[in-house]
């Protein structure tokens, strides 16, 4: 077994596995954990209570976080004419679409989502083997495939993130930075449980939030009360 670090001891002693915190007590003392000198991400993993295996119980969805990750994002855009001057006046870090494709295929990857307008797909697709694993792969499911690019870039630059549960039915997704407001944090946690609480299956049996954990970067993870889906900002805890 890996030896712990002291200051990691020093913080496990602080938080109480036996308890389910209610979300502002449990961003608080995630943020009192965040001993860095850098600005450490805040994450919340979900476990659910899917099968993923089976196609009619994937989650997958978007959501505007109301306070954004507190992440500079990089986009690129898919796009030539009206559409790329768009693109680039909304703040995409890049935009092409042959030229875009082949330094792709040359081993450049410096950015964090893609768009790409319907008409670019055919060429796009060339490329998919190396977006797709990345999860970099523009999608009409995930508002990535429109022709509206310019409304796509700005979104993401602004804070929408795309959610997806993995094999395990688990669930990763980051809330903000831990310089933010405790309840900025909430407030963001609470648009997330919202969006994901709408992509239910209703083939999925049983409890549908099973665990959820709030941690960051560094920090050691503190569970949450999966039961609590309203009145966030309230700091009851259950036992």
């Amino acid at each position: 077994m890996a030896k712990r670090s002291k200051a990691y001891r020093q913080t496990a002693d602080q938080v109480d596995r036996t308890r389910l915190y209610a979300p502002l007590e449990a961003v608080k003392l995630a943020k009192e954990l965040a001993k860095s000198k850098m600005d450490e991400t805040v994450e919340v993993a979900m476990r659910l209570g899917v099968d993923p295996r089976k196609a009619d119980q994937m989650v997958r969805g978007t959501v505007n976080l109301p306070h954004g990750t507190g992440k500079t994002v990089r986009v690129i855009a898919f796009a030539v004419g009206d559409k790329a001057a768009q693109a680039e006046a909304a703040g995409a870090d890049a935009v092409g679409s042959d030229d875009l494709i082949e330094r792709i295929q040359g081993g450049w990857l410096d950015f964090d989502a893609a768009v790409a307008t319907p008409d670019q797909m055919a060429k796009v697709g060339r490329i998919a083997r190396i977006l797709g694993p990345r999860g970099l792969m523009p999608n009409p499911k995930s508002g990535t495939v429109t022709p509206d690019v310019a409304k796509a870039v700005t979104e993401i630059k602004g804070g929408k993130i795309d959610f997806r549960v993995d094999k395990q039915a688990n669930l990763h997704l980051v809330i903000g930075k831990a310089s933010f407001d405790a309840e900025k944090l909430v407030e963001n946690y609470a648009a997330a449980l919202d969006e994901i609480l709408r992509a239910k299956p209703s083939a999925a049996k049983g409890r549908y939030l099973k665990k959820v954990v709030v941690s960051t970067t560094m920090g050691r993870g503190i569970p949450v009360d999966p039961a609590r889906t309203r009145n966030l900002l309230a700091e009851e805890a259950t036992v």
